[in-house]
């Protein structure tokens, strides 16, 4: 199953109508043959002079201020783009930002922060005061894969890093049963950041990427009747695509997925967002028509994974 170029081309006219530049730009460089620099444009915009970012590029919450959770999705989409430079201005902002010790605490980079309380947010981003319990290492372990691969080896930064990785993995181990999707995923962009510095000093690689995938199949929501519905984890999440680590051991639900997109497409070009602030109607119109453009461009990406555009 394929979708349609008239499905295809609703979608983008949304996307253009609908998106925030940044996603615009993203769209462009997975589809249209758009460049790696008119997204990283885009992204600088939310960066702050601190390094950090904010001005709700993690679309649920409003704070403008730089928070470790919005500094994480920039992480991710410099990801997307494979950006592997280490004199990246965005990356050395970054880094700097981390190494400031804002929104840190005791080995955790904090995804509350009391700032957000401010602005229009969603109501897990309120600060609840026991941060640690709620999130775990999300965004703390994503974030110190990205120093063990951007930041110099010398800087007290990467040590930091090491430090609480070594926890951190330690305590991945301990548990049998998956942490979330969310934290799982921070685990995930961990490993793939160590691998690609061939990092193997600090942890036992073979044992966390089994322990992964362990995981990664145990959290995949296999009640497809809740996909509809639900803030369920799907093989999406962890774009588990034919040339992923984690195909051979999800190909049923995976391929399933496929069809699934093409099925729940709505009229106007996008798929249901499964959740809602419940607080702040007007900000959350706007930022609801941002997760649907995000959406957009998961599923559109999914499926040309799958050689299913």
């Amino acid at each position: 199953m394929k979708i349609s170029k008239s499905q295809f081309d609703l979608v983008k006219r949304w996307m253009y109508r609908n998106a925030r530049p940044l996603d615009i730009a993203r769209w462009k460089y997975h589809f249209e043959n758009g460049t790696k620099e008119e997204v990283l444009a885009a992204l600088g915009a939310y960066q702050n002079q601190d390094g950090g970012f904010g001005h709700a590029l993690e679309a649920d919450s409003w704070n403008p201020n730089s928070a470790p959770i919005q500094t994480w999705c920039a992480t991710e989409v410099l990801h997307e783009l494979g950006i592997t430079d280490k004199n990246n201005e965005i990356v050395k902002g970054i880094l700097s930002y981390l190494e400031s010790g804002k929104d840190f605490h005791e080995g955790y980079w904090y995804a509350e922060i009391p700032s957000n309380d401010d602005y229009p947010h969603a109501p897990w981003w309120s600060d609840r005061g026991n941060v640690v319990e709620h999130w775990g290492y999300n965004p703390t372990i994503s974030l110190v894969g990205f120093i063990l691969y951007f930041a110099d080896k010398q800087s007290k930064l990467y040590g930091l890093a090491s430090e609480i990785a070594e926890k951190a993995v330690h305590k991945f181990f301990s548990t049998e049963e998956p942490e979330g999707m969310h934290e799982l995923s921070c685990f995930i962009s961990f490993c793939g950041y160590c691998e690609k510095a061939k990092i193997t000093n600090i942890i036992d690689m073979v044992k966390l990427r089994k322990s992964i995938n362990r995981k990664v199949k145990l959290s995949i929501e296999d009640e497809k009747e809740r996909w509809k519905t639900d803030y369920v984890c799907k093989p999406s999440y962890f774009m588990i695509t034919p040339d992923s680590v984690f195909y051979n051991d999800n190909k049923e639900l995976a391929d399933y997925e496929v069809e699934f997109i093409i099925e729940t497409m709505n009229d106007d070009g996008t798929w249901n967002i499964n959740w809602d602030w419940g607080a702040y109607p007007e900000e959350w119109a706007l930022s609801k028509n941002w997760w649907k453009a995000n959406q957009n461009l998961i599923n559109l990406r999914y499926l040309k994974g799958h050689n299913c555009l």
